[in-house]
Order: C-alpha cells, then sequence, then structure tokens
C-alpha cells in the first residue's frame, strides 16, 4: 500500500482540519466579523495583519526532526518561503497604514497570502502527494493555524469588498 494512501493518518488529518474550519469559521463569525465590519478598512485589517506576522512558523516545514526527513524539500520549500512572503507582505501592508498605497498593499497581501495556503494543501494532497505523518510536529501548522489564517483572509477579502472605493466621476470643466 502507498504510504500517501494511510487511512490512518490521512483520516484524522482531514478531520482535523474540517473540524477547525468550523470552529475558526464559528469564532470569526460570532465574535470577530461582528467587530471588524463597522471599522474603517485599514483599522479593521490591522488585527488580521498582526496575525499573520506569526506566519514565520511555516519555516517548520523545512526544519529537520521538527519535520520527517522523508518530507519532499517540494512541498517543504515552498509552504516556509511562501509564508515568509505572505508575512513580508503582512508588515508592508501594516506600513502603509491608511495611506495612498494601503488598499493596494492589503489586496497584495490577502490574494498571495490564501494563494499560498491553498498551493501547500494543493501540493500536500495532490502535487507532490505527502503522508500526513510526515508532517510531524508541524503537523498543527496545517490542521489548526492554516484554517484560522483561511478565515482570516475570507473576512479581509470581506472587507476590502465591502468598503470598495465608490467611483467618482471627474468634475467637469468649462472650456
Amino acid at each position: 500500500m502507498e504510504t500517501s494512501k494511510n487511512l490512518a493518518t490521512l483520516l484524522p488529518f482531514v478531520s482535523s482540519i474540517a473540524f477547525a474550519m468550523l470552529a475558526w469559521g464559528a469564532v470569526a463569525l460570532h465574535y470577530v466579523w461582528p467587530r471588524l465590519r463597522g471599522l474603517p478598512l485599514h483599522e479593521a485589517v490591522r488585527p488580521i495583519l498582526h496575525l499573520h506576522l506569526f506566519r514565520f512558523i511555516g519555516l517548520a516545514f523545512i526544519v529537520p526532526g521538527v519535520v520527517s526527513p522523508q518530507l519532499p524539500l517540494a512541498f517543504g520549500s515552498p509552504a516556509a518561503y511562501g509564508d515568509l512572503l505572505a508575512m513580508g507582505l503582512a508588515w508592508l501592508a501594516l506600513l502603509a497604514g491608511s495611506g495612498r498605497h494601503a488598499r493596494a498593499a492589503i489586496w497584495a497581501f490577502n490574494v498571495f497570502g490564501i494563494g499560498d495556503l491553498l498551493y501547500a494543501y494543493y501540493q500536500g494532497a495532490v502535487g507532490v502527494g505527502i503522508e500526513t505523518s510526515w508532517l510531524g510536529a508541524a503537523w498543527f501548522i496545517p490542521t489548526v493555524t492554516v484554517p484560522l489564517l483561511l478565515w482570516s483572509h475570507l473576512l479581509t477579502f470581506a472587507l476590502l469588498l465591502r468598503s470598495a472605493p465608490s467611483p467618482t466621476a471627474a468634475p467637469l470643466q468649462s472650456c
């Protein structure tokens, strides 16, 4: 039997992701969203951006002893360095504050950040096809942390779309 088809580790892994998505969704929709939705964009996304400053935790995917030596670098490296880049984009969006380029910085962070997380799930399940037991102690990143981060990205998209700048017509000038 192929190790990637090992149900003894796959079933608890997938169940943990599903339960975490439900739990973090309940927290996000019942506690976080009601507090953020009425705030100006830069104030509402600030706590979400601060949360993403911890994405350096993804470096665990390339640390021997934390993950199995069998974990392919084709999975670990993109996951680790993608998280670092997402963290850097969160810093840029925070530094932009409510300035002129803040909205673009938040969009860049959010699109890249959610794409990085979804790509890691894809790589783990289909692309590289890892055995979940190879994650070792890092098992809790995709099962607990990533669902939280996914929900925070969804909230950020809702905030960006809710507060989309309204198009203004240029005033007519007389000749």
